[in-house]
């Protein structure tokens, strides 16, 4: 079933919902989620209300580095199934409404990719140019390296070329030269291949990276990194006009939102909301809202078909850089006190409920702002059931573990013997208690307490209230600083959001000069679901908070 085109702006109100096929369900056995057992559960993500699922790579690679190290743009690793199995999987998804978007890594390849091998080989290689090769690393050039604890320069001296090549993220991740015409004709055949097979749109991994040109030859005589942009745009509008782009930004706004083009948007069509992210954090840190609320205040407005995409975490580390030094010591103190739960000293390696101790009311309050707070919602897989992550894993895969179905043998993920083969699961199944013995989707899905019950509930409500994605939004002045409240009206209709950071109980007092005395608002959440509440005669409306409460009022009409 196609979709209508006329939802040309599905990105606006969609949930979007982010897995990795090897570590969500193996459905043949051999210990490796793959394609087959993704398209049996694609009703359980349809059940909890998904309208998008975003695939982490699931093309062939040497797998170094989880997937990012890619040996063939165009083909499905074998692990995972066949191209067959994907399209079935998208016929699956299609039925029961769901787009589908991908990771698109073309900031580098695998130093394996065929193109690397040949452009090692010999100056002459056609692909030589696909690369960033220099005599000598350039003291202009960039030199930021992205995972510290593993390299110590963006340049790697390599015999077989005989030159260095440059590597933003490891060194057997050489850098695509994006500036190369010929490169981006290879990066829009890759586009236009998937599209075809029926993709709606692309993540686009580490975008500023893939964007800069730094020590190019002749840098200054290049063509405007946004001006490709707008070329890719342009390129998948063409082929298809519900087709998005999803962009890994991970800039403070104001550098952020060049990366949506101009007023209409003529580039990303979304960008990952990373200051806020890591604002939440700091307001959790200290029980105090505040740090949201100015990022909220700070964050500008995306372009009229635009969008920003919020998140609680994601597949990295819980990066955290856009903090100054002693926020950032906050929020280690708080939620990762442990040498063992940090990375690259910007960052955390964890999942929220073991960072709030699991205490139920705190994890659904944070949920309850992601679906409440202007913007996308995206979840990590696993995150509407409240896994934990395992740090015996290292780095950033410490989140990536085996998704947990029931309390059986390997979490439900893998019917494999767990004791004679267990060293073919992706990673490990987390154990203790966040394991599947104590948190799995079978115990969860038919509990009306559930953490899953309530993220299902989340969804309802936020697809019932255009308001929270189309409408305008603003942050509510009042007195008492542990609570955030905010406002979104459209087409004569508001929702009131109110989310209490604090421990203990609270009250705040709202004035609401944008409807009049005698408006009544009915509760959206929780046990006082359908509760009415009215505007004083002075046009403010009083409401007692228990600790971490979130309430969503919605206009009666």
């Amino acid at each position: 079933m196609r979709l209508s085109r006329t939802a040309d702006l599905w990105w606006k109100n969609a949930v979007i919902y982010c897995l990795d096929v090897e570590t969500f369900a193996d459905g043949n056995g051999d210990g490796c989620g793959d394609f087959r057992g993704l398209t049996q559960r694609v009703d359980y993500l349809h059940e909890l209300g998904v309208t998008c699922i975003w695939l982490m790579p699931f093309y062939p690679s040497p797998d170094r580095d989880d997937g990012y190290d890619i040996t063939d743009f165009y083909g499905v690793d074998p692990r995972l199934g066949t191209h067959g199995d994907l399209v079935e999987f998208l016929l699956v998804a299609r039925d029961r409404g769901i787009r589908v978007i991908a990771d698109l890594v073309v900031n580098h390849t695998s130093d394996q990719h065929p193109w690397f091998v040949s452009a090692r080989s010999s100056r002459d290689s056609p692909y030589r140019s696909y690369y960033v090769w220099r005599d000598e690393p350039p003291a202009d050039g960039p030199s930021d390296v992205v995972f510290p604890d593993q390299e110590d320069s963006v340049w790697q001296y390599d015999d077989a070329a005989g030159q260095y090549y440059l590597h933003r993220f490891y060194k057997h991740q050489p850098d695509l030269d994006v500036a190369n015409p010929a490169v981006r004709d290879e990066i829009a055949r890759i586009m236009g291949f998937w599209i075809e097979l029926g993709l709606s749109g692309f993540r686009v991994d580490a975008v500023p990276f893939l964007l800069e040109t730094d020590g190019a030859p002749d840098a200054a005589e290049l063509p405007d990194p946004h001006e490709y942009l707008r070329d890719l745009r342009a390129f998948i509008s063409r082929r298809d006009g519900e087709v998005i782009l999803l962009g890994e930004v991970n800039l403070p706004y104001d550098d952020t939102r060049r990366f949506f083009g101009d007023e209409d948007g003529d580039e990303l069509t979304m960008c990952f909301d990373f200051p806020g992210m890591q604002r939440l954090y700091l307001a959790l840190a200290r029980h105090d809202a505040t740090p949201l609320l100015a990022a909220l205040r700070d964050r500008p407005p995306a372009p009229k078909d635009g969008h920003w995409a919020t998140f609680v975490r994601n597949h990295d580390e819980l990066t955290l850089d856009k903090l100054d030094d002693g926020e950032r010591q906050e929020v280690f103190a708080a939620f990762g006190p442990r040498e063992e739960m940090q990375l690259y000293g910007r960052g955390l390696r964890r999942r929220l409920p073991p960072m709030l101790d699991g205490d139920p009311a705190r994890i659904r309050m944070v949920y309850s702002l992601l679906f409440a707070l202007p913007g996308t919602p995206t979840l990590f897989y696993g995150e509407e059931i409240g896994m934990g992550e395992n740090l015996d894993i290292p780095g950033r895969e410490a989140v990536r573990v085996p998704m947990q179905w029931s309390d059986g043998p390997n979490g439900g993920f893998s019917t494999v013997d767990p004791d004679a083969e267990s060293d073919r699961l992706p990673a490990p199944v987390v154990q203790g208690e966040y394991g599947p013995a104590k948190v799995n989707v079978a115990a969860q899905r038919h509990d009306p307490t559930s953490l899953f019950s309530w993220v299902a509930a989340l969804v309802r409500r936020y697809r019932q209230c255009p308001e929270l994605a189309w409408g305008a939004g603003s942050t509510l002045d009042h007195d008492t600083a542990s609570v955030l409240a905010h406002w979104t009206e459209h087409e004569g209709r508001a929702v009131l959001t109110l989310h209490n950071f604090a421990a203990s109980p609270t009250n705040v007092t709202l004035t609401l000069p944008e409807v009049g005395a005698g408006t009544r608002f009915v509760e959206l959440l929780g046990e006082q679901a359908g509760a009415v509440r009215t505007v004083d005669d002075d046009g403010s409306l009083r409401l007692d908070l228990d600790a971490y409460a979130a309430h969503w009022l919605r206009t009666e009409g």
